[in-house]
């Protein structure tokens, strides 16, 4: 399997590599720092077509699909994690709304995300809901004399949640269905009854808003039911299995920089009159994290291969978050070891980069729960 790249998709990681460089770079210690939102950095994702990525043009996008994701995605996370997860979780809303939305919705909505300057974003988490959706307590009830749902619940640790323009939003129009009485809703910011309480602090992606989302008595006209009523689980699964390739972008991306970093700092540092380098100790910490890194790499892109494919991805989805989660983890936490006490200190990316990396383990399933995932794939069950 030939995983080169097209012409189109080297121009799109030159162009993904200059913006993160030039942009994303001299600004990651300073939204780390004051856990705040890149807001023009953002608008440069838009202008330059970042944001619709995976879309068709006829609705602003840029085209291409899950592997120019991984492209842009991975970049981006070189050099600002944060700014790599806006733009990977950002993506998740308008490919749903392009896989099951009507045309109605499609041509009111994607505009906005892909090159209208809107944020997007994806909300099924609550407090008693995580790894367990069928534990979503968020209740729609239907009101035949407005044609509207009316929704009540709280969502949380929504990334970007409070300040996105458009998102989709899970909750139960049947809840003694279980998921099966599950439906999608998209909403937009300033509705009435839409509000969000507490931005969270967090120990990385500060840069990367993390919100709690309150809908009190929310009133969604019933033309923005995404998808069938009751078929929103459907919607949350596919969802998520897409957006698990963009976490392993974003841990492969930081783990790329990460070996790139150790590699320079080992050539320049002097210890017992000759680089660290040279010592084997040091050479088998950059063996062992550039083979698993590697490894990485091409679960990711035979996943995204899969999914661009129209094949069924859902194993090697796992496969790929879970894979290069546990490797970013690995690769930084090395990579800071070879810096040694340099690695610790804010003055230097790694200390950021291995806070960073931890979030891969956890968001959009946690590592054990794609291990559940991948075994019952194996065995067949």
């Amino acid at each position: 399997m030939d995983f080169s790249l097209t012409k189109e998709q080297a121009m799109l990681k030159k162009l993904a590599a200059q913006f993160a460089e030039e942009e994303l770079e001299p600004v990651a210690a300073e939204i780390d720092e004051t856990h705040s939102f890149p807001v023009e950095n953002f608008a440069k994702m838009v202008k330059l077509g970042f944001t619709g990525i995976g879309v068709k043009e006829e609705y602003g996008g840029a085209g291409g699909g899950m592997l120019e994701k991984v492209i842009a995605v991975s970049e981006f996370a070189k050099k600002c994690m944060a700014s790599a997860a806006t733009l990977s979780i950002h993506l998740i809303a308008p490919h749903a709304i392009q896989d099951f939305g009507t045309a109605e919705q499609k041509e009111k909505f994607l505009p906005r995300l892909t090159c209208g300057g809107e944020l997007g974003a994806f909300a099924l988490t609550e407090p008693n809901a995580g790894s367990d959706a069928a534990g979503v307590k968020t209740v729609a009830v239907y009101d035949e004399a407005t044609d509207e749902y009316v929704i009540n619940g709280t969502k949380c640790f929504i990334s970007g949640g409070a300040r996105a323009g458009v998102l989709v939003i899970f909750a139960m129009t049947e809840p003694k269905l279980g998921t099966k009485g599950m439906s999608a809703f998209i909403i937009e910011k300033g509705m009435p009854g839409f509000t969000y309480g507490k931005i969270e602090s967090k120990l990385g992606i500060r840069g990367s808003e993390t919100a709690e989302l309150v809908f009190e008595d929310l009133r969604v006209p019933a033309a923005n039911l995404l998808g069938k009523k009751n078929g929103g689980f459907k919607i949350a699964m596919k969802a998520l299995n897409a957006a698990r390739i963009g976490v392993a972008a974003q841990a492969q991306g930081v783990a790329d920089e990460a070996i790139a970093l150790a590699v320079q700092y080992s050539k320049e540092r002097v210890q017992f009159g000759k680089p660290i380098a040279a010592l084997q100790g040091i050479q088998w910490y950059i063996a062992d994290m550039a083979t698993r890194s590697e490894a990485a790499r091409n679960l990711t892109y035979h996943a995204a291969w899969l999914a661009d494919s129209g094949k069924d991805f859902v194993c090697e989805a796992a496969m790929c978050k879970y894979n290069a989660a546990i490797n970013a983890r690995f690769v930084t936490n090395l990579a800071l070891q070879i810096h040694g006490g340099y690695g610790y200190m804010q003055d230097y990316p790694l200390e950021r980069m291995y806070r960073d990396a931890k979030i891969t383990e956890i968001y959009e399933g946690t590592a054990e729960i794609h291990k559940v995932v991948i075994a019952r794939a194996v065995m067949g069950k």
